[in-house]
């Protein structure tokens, strides 16, 4: 709804690991790299300098897009020529560093951008803008080919098979990139611009379950660093939280359902990850976790999706608190140390399920009375920040505005 009111839309942070559905004009897209407001052709799109881009995803994902109706994407999307370069062989780097790990695992994607934000930290990365400097490009790939195979032996990698595919590459992106700031500059009196993130705050390197994390900072703080936004012309902070929780790849997760109603949230709600098929962790909404998200990235507003998910519950848990291994009770405080989160109990509050059909619904007065009692007490939990959007389907459509 909002990318069709915006004039630019901007990615902040990660890379193609990211996976976001859209269902526009009864059409389905998916999106990982690329920012999803090329859905509205009037949408200007910029992939910035925080990101980490595989180059051959980038222009599957525009041929798959442009094959579904989208005309003219690729014109409508640029390239920060300070975002890194995620290579093949990352991903490579990325199966043997996880499996090194052995029963503490990630549970990354695969797709090698925890290897290449390693890379970027480390001064050793391979910018966007270095890709049209042939000589400079293969003499640093081939850098990095020599030091992982220094420490991991022989490779399934082929870099001279790399080096080949980007000098076919080389041309076709060079009308992507763009000098950021100059970009930003240009559209600077853009009247409508969206930062849309790719990964949620629990999944923040800082702030997030540590060490099971991304590699990028996903909140607020990371799009104002990766896009070199004024934090003084931010109008409006929009938490996205779905109606129950859910939680891709390992790590921490205190209110995961292991149980059948764990199991019946994530067959309703059709949770497997967009990018990896991989099937999705459900649980109960946490309000722990989203007054925690809500300290670190100040919300103005809310938007509640999948509510329909629940439409079959007679009973809907809600996670109000958590109670420490020493008895201390925590109302919007997450654990640093990975073991004490594994430990924590969660205190629930119990509310009546509604029992009818919200699907497709788009006023709130329509809505049951048990499922608004519920949208009521997210809010109050969360100290009065407005849930001005709730999502009743997967549609755009699917969608009730109390603006």
């Amino acid at each position: 709804m909002l990318s069709q009111q915006a004039t630019l839309c901007c990615r902040a942070a990660g890379g193609h690991n990211a996976g976001h559905t859209i269902v526009h004009g009864n059409v389905t897209y998916d999106f990982h790299i690329l920012p999803s407001a090329l859905v509205s052709p009037s949408c200007i799109n910029l992939i910035g300098a925080g990101t980490v881009v595989h180059v051959p995803s980038f222009f599957k994902e525009l041929a798959a897009l442009e094959e579904k109706g989208l005309k003219g994407a690729s014109e409508r999307v640029f390239i920060s020529d300070r975002a890194h370069v995620c290579f093949d062989l990352h991903s490579v780097v990325d199966g043997l560093e996880e499996a090194g790990l052995g029963g503490r695992k990630v549970g990354t994607t695969g797709k090698g951008i925890g290897p290449c934000y390693s890379d970027k930290a480390a001064r050793r990365g391979v910018r966007v803008g270095e890709i049209l400097d042939q000589e400079k490009f293969e003499r640093k790939l081939r850098t990095l080919d020599i030091a992982y195979r220094a420490r991991y032996g022989e490779l399934a990698y082929n870099v001279e098979e790399e080096i080949a595919r980007f000098n076919e590459y080389r041309k076709l992106l060079a009308p992507h990139i763009v000098d950021q700031l100059a970009f930003l500059q240009k559209h600077k009196d853009s009247p409508n611009t969206l930062v849309e993130g790719a990964n949620a705050l629990m999944l923040d390197l800082d702030h997030g379950t540590y060490p099971f994390v991304t590699s990028s900072s996903t909140g607020l703080g990371g799009a104002i660093q990766g896009l070199s936004l004024n934090p003084s012309k931010i109008t409006s902070v929009i938490g996205v939280i779905k109606a129950y929780t859910s939680r891709v790849g390992s790590g921490p997760f205190p209110s995961e359902q292991l149980n059948a109603d764990g199991e019946k949230l994530q067959s309703v709600g059709r949770e497997f990850g967009v990018t990896t098929g991989r099937r999705r962790r459900c649980g109960w909404l946490d309000l722990v976790v989203c007054r925690y998200s809500q300290a670190i990235n100040h919300y103005t507003a809310l938007n509640l999706t999948k509510l329909d998910i629940l439409d079959d519950f007679d009973e809907i848990k809600v996670g109000v608190a958590y109670i420490l291994p020493d008895g201390t009770r925590t109302e919007c405080s997450f654990p640093a140390d990975s073991d004490l989160q594994e430990k924590v109990k969660v205190e629930y509050v119990t509310l009546p399920g509604w029992k009818s059909n919200t699907m497709g619904a788009q006023k709130y007065e329509d809505l049951p009375a048990n499922a608004r009692a519920y949208i009521e007490f997210i809010e109050h939990e969360l100290g009065g920040v407005p849930i001005k959007w709730i999502g009743t389907g997967p549609s755009r459509d699917h969608m009730i505005s109390r603006e």
